[in-house]
């Protein structure tokens, strides 16, 4: 495909001109005769390159590069005049053209320099592109839903994001915690730098320093060299802290220092690493209440709860179910190569009146069983698990929410046969916890 060229200029023979040499060295070409048509063009054709004369009826050239820019950003522009002059050169370059050339004296250079500008345009295209793509599968674009918690909670994270404050997710496990830091972290000014997650009930307390704040050589028995943590990992970008009220008290304090200056001390040295870090927590657990039973440092909990957001459960937003279904519906159909079903109506009522305990992680999952379950191109309610077809928890509401937890997991565990790592996956815990629910509960497996 032929890449394009808009010429803006208001001297029609001279354009006419321009473009005939353009077309024989195989590009596209587009004409406008001032700012206004020109600006319209730009904004409806695929154009790559843009020459502009300097003296429009209705604008400058040089200051058009700005508008240019603001349009389209990977666009270059070069600027042409009859009268040059240094200042006008040094002001185009500053409003970001790719070069200033006076017409007529320059001609020859006309054609090298526009393939030059088209190779730098097609690169800064494919990478706008590529940018367009990070934000569509890491965004605000990924939550699903158009109730009014979800839209609350979703306007609170885009507002935050362009800041570098401290942000604290709060809501029930399977809610999307993780989903949202990801939109918060390639929504900041600090997309182009790591992400990384790390799920503080997945390690034993010695561990999980050793992780995140890595260590000196000769630290401990099998330290043989030095080892950057997670914090490191992710300088420059944002680090997430899933599961944050299963951190160790005096790791809370080190975390306190990280928070209030940046700075940290890895184990086994004893001078300071300074680090660049945004973080994001989330947690399923009242820290308030935590931090009044000192199971959790008062003091971490208020620097982190300066900008909290409170994800609703999936019972809250029951309007929001079909279309999320919809969704992981098209997903596990191109994850299993079958075809997109037709959706029974009976289907999306059951999963509209569901309690969803599990929130959107339980969703995902009953959808995953039933595409894999489906013989035929349509889903009807006899796919869904035995629960769906009964009511579900309806005959638990008078269970208190420790019952209501130790079914849950007695369940998933169920449905995984018994596989822990898989039912924590599911549960979106971490495994140790997972093992210490099983032993608290005294839940067996038949």
């Amino acid at each position: 495909m032929k890449s394009t060229i808009l010429i803006i200029d208001d001297e029609v023979k001279l354009s006419a001109l321009l473009a005939r040499i353009l077309e024989m060295e195989g590009y596209n070409i587009l004409q406008a005769a001032n700012a206004k048509s020109g600006l319209y063009i730009l904004e409806h054709e695929d154009v790559r390159v843009v020459l502009s004369d300097v003296k429009l009826p209705d604008a400058n050239g040089v200051e058009l590069v700005k508008k240019i820019k603001q349009i389209k950003p990977y666009v270059e522009v070069i600027n042409l005049t009859a009268f040059g002059s240094i200042s006008d050169g040094v002001m185009a370059i500053k409003n970001g053209a790719f070069d200033y050339l006076t017409k007529g004296d320059d001609n020859e250079k006309i054609i090298p320099l526009v393939n030059k500008a088209m190779e730098r345009a097609v690169l800064q295209h494919h990478v706008h592109e590529l940018e367009q793509h990070m934000e569509e599968q890491h965004g605000f674009g990924v939550v699903l839903g158009q109730s009014p918690a979800i839209t609350e909670a979703i306007d609170l994270a885009k507002k935050v994001a362009i800041t570098d404050a401290t942000v604290l997710l709060l809501g029930e496990t399977g809610t999307g915690k993780e989903v949202f830091a990801e939109a918060i972290h390639y929504e900041s000014l600090r997309k182009n730098k790591p992400f990384v997650a790390v799920n503080c009930s997945a390690f034993s307390k010695e561990l999980l320093e050793s992780e995140l704040f890595g260590y000196k050589a000769g630290a401990f028995t099998g330290a043989i060299r030095d080892k950057k943590g997670l914090f490191e990992a992710a300088a420059g970008g944002t680090i997430f802290l899933d599961e944050l009220g299963e951190m160790g008290l005096d790791l809370q304090a080190k975390l306190l220092r990280v928070l209030e200056n940046g700075t940290f001390i890895k184990i086994g040295e004893t001078k300071t690493t300074k680090v660049d870090v945004r973080v994001v927590a989330a947690t399923n657990r009242n820290l308030q209440r935590e931090s009044e039973e000192s199971h959790f440092r008062l003091d971490l909990f208020y620097r982190l709860s300066g900008f909290s957001i409170v994800l609703p459960p999936l019972r809250e937003r029951s309007g929001d179910v079909e279309g999320l279904a919809k969704h992981f519906i098209k997903i596990y159909a191109a994850k299993v190569k079958k075809k997109v079903p037709e959706v029974d109506e009976r289907f999306f009522k059951l999963l509209t009146q569901h309690k969803w305990n599990g929130n959107i992680r339980e969703l995902k999952n009953v959808i995953e069983r039933v595409i894999i379950l489906m013989d035929e191109p349509l889903l009807t309610p006899k796919l869904l698990p035995p629960e769906f077809q009964n009511g579900g928890y309806d005959d638990m509401v008078t269970l208190d929410l420790d019952s209501v937890e130790k079914h849950h997991i007695w369940r998933i565990l169920k449905y995984t046969h018994g596989n822990k790592t898989e039912a924590a996956r599911i549960l979106g815990i971490g495994l140790a916890t997972i093992y210490r629910k099983i032993e608290e509960y005294h839940i067996l497996m038949n």
